[in-house]
């Protein structure tokens, strides 16, 4: 089986291993006692602290563990919103923010508070243009992911922090997938992180604060962690994940250059293997282990099962998927194909020979799946000159496949009208229209969901 999921998490890395195995002996006592096993204790969280704060590029005393990547997000962002809260209850985020940021964001907005979504162009970047521009006087405090977790595109970070410091607003960056390939460039504010993307074990998060940064925390505190993140640490944990930092860092280099290889093999290989396949995300600035591409007339959801039987664990934005009923908010931002939809991001140590594998297999797959759709009638009518086809009671990408069969039955500058209650024909049938060269219109109220009018244009 090869796994090609890291970015959802990684492998527990062997330093992290070794490390946590060897700390359970030591570190298991409460490192605010005074006596032997306290201060041992206590010796191997600072020590793990002063990794952290070092492969992070802060000070150790700006730094504290949480019980998970989410946890540091909520607390970081609630601890500056109320740090802040006499110059207001503004708040920037990303259109492509992890939804642990947009959930703060929608807390904020739920409690009486105000926030704006900067949006993004079709690789998934933000403008540093916009960013800057919905700075306002009342905003307390920016948010900005250092790298899409979907698509792998990296954010201007730096650029955008300069923006921020340029009006006093604190930015605070999700680091959570870039930061186990290197420290995030930028006058950063704040910054959040999660083991268990880097290799490190699960339920370890990190949260920095700089100094001069004003923040209040949130909710029941205790002398733990700088009152930050309360709680008995978990000091094994702590220091596996501090150590498989410091490995990965080493490491960095060598395995990104290689892992770019890849990459950039399935990149160029998939669209010439697979007809009908639009691979989203910035093609330079991005993550070097992650590619995402879009297969028209798939259901993702089949197509990872069929990608697992043959030995392969990818995952998917797709709107299909077991564990969301809803399209992505980041291919929904980016305005690209929701349906279909697989990314591809490699472990270290990830083999040629597994990737070679999978260029074999993936045809095969995508074929195998389009057939199964493609067998379905699509019901066609003429009104008003324009062809009618009702995909009422279908799921993408039927409304997509049923578009596609049709749009050559009408003359170029003819129209078809496609019935759809499906939210996600919202997304796709535009983004069919972009990858195809077709004109969208528009949607209108139909009697049953919703008329999506197409102009064939070539």
């Amino acid at each position: 089986m090869s796994y090609f999921d890291a970015a959802s998490s990684a492998p527990l890395h062997p330093v992290a291993r070794q490390a946590l195995l060897a700390s359970l002996d030591e570190g298991w006592a409460d490192p605010a006692r005074l006596y032997r096993e306290g201060r041992k204790a206590r010796l191997l969280l600072d020590a793990a602290r002063e990794a952290a704060a070092e492969a992070v590029g802060c000070r150790p005393d700006e730094l504290v563990f949480t019980g998970s990547g989410t946890r540091a997000v909520h607390t970081g962002i609630a601890g500056a919103l109320a740090g802040r809260r006499r110059v207001g209850r503004h708040l920037i985020v990303s259109a492509v923010e992890h939804s642990s940021v947009l959930h703060s964001a929608e807390a904020l907005v739920a409690e009486g508070g105000s926030s704006t979504e900067v949006p993004v162009d079709r690789t998934g970047a933000v403008s540093v243009v916009a960013y800057a521009d919905s700075l306002r006087s009342d905003t307390a405090l920016a948010c900005l992911q250092s790298a899409n977790h979907e698509v792998g595109t990296v954010q201007p970070v730096a650029e955008v922090a300069e923006a921020c410091r340029a009006v006093g607003v604190p930015l605070l960056v999700d680091a959570a997938q870039s930061l186990g390939w290197g420290q995030v460039e930028g006058a950063w504010s704040l910054l959040t992180a999660s083991a268990h993307k880097w290799g490190g074990p699960a339920g370890v998060g990190l949260l920095v604060v700089r100094k001069g940064v004003r923040f209040a925390a949130q909710g029941p505190v205790d002398e733990r962690e700088s009152g930050r993140a309360p709680g008995f640490e978990n000091i094994p944990a702590v220091v596996a994940a501090a150590a498989s930092l410091r490995a990965v860092h080493a490491e960095a280099a060598q395995e990104a250059l290689r892992l770019r290889e890849l990459t950039e093999r399935i990149r160029a290989r998939v669209p010439k293997l697979v007809p009908g396949v639009d691979v989203v995300g910035d093609p330079v600035r991005r993550l070097p282990g992650i590619v995402t591409f879009s297969c028209l007339y798939v259901d993702g959801e089949t197509l990872l099962h069929e990608l697992d039987r043959a030995g392969f664990s990818v995952s998917s934005g797709s709107s299909c998927t077991s564990s969301t009923l809803t399209p992505s908010h980041v291919l929904k931002a980016m305005g690209v194909l929701s349906e279909g939809n697989v990314r591809v991001s490699l472990p270290r140590g990830a083999t040629e020979e597994d990737v070679e594998r999978f260029l074999a297999v993936l045809p095969g797959a995508v074929a195998g799946v389009r057939e199964k759709l493609g067998a379905q009638t699509p019901v066609t009518a003429v009104e008003e000159e324009s062809l009618v086809v009702d995909a009422l009671g279908k799921r993408c990408p039927i409304p997509v496949i049923e578009l596609a069969k049709v749009i050559g039955d009408v003359p170029v500058g003819g129209t078809v009208k496609v019935l759809s209650d499906d939210e996600a024909a919202r997304l796709d049938i535009p983004a069919w229209c972009e990858m195809r060269g077709q004109e969208y219109v528009g949607e209108e109220r139909a009697p049953k969901g919703t008329a999506y009018l197409i102009r064939r244009a070539t």
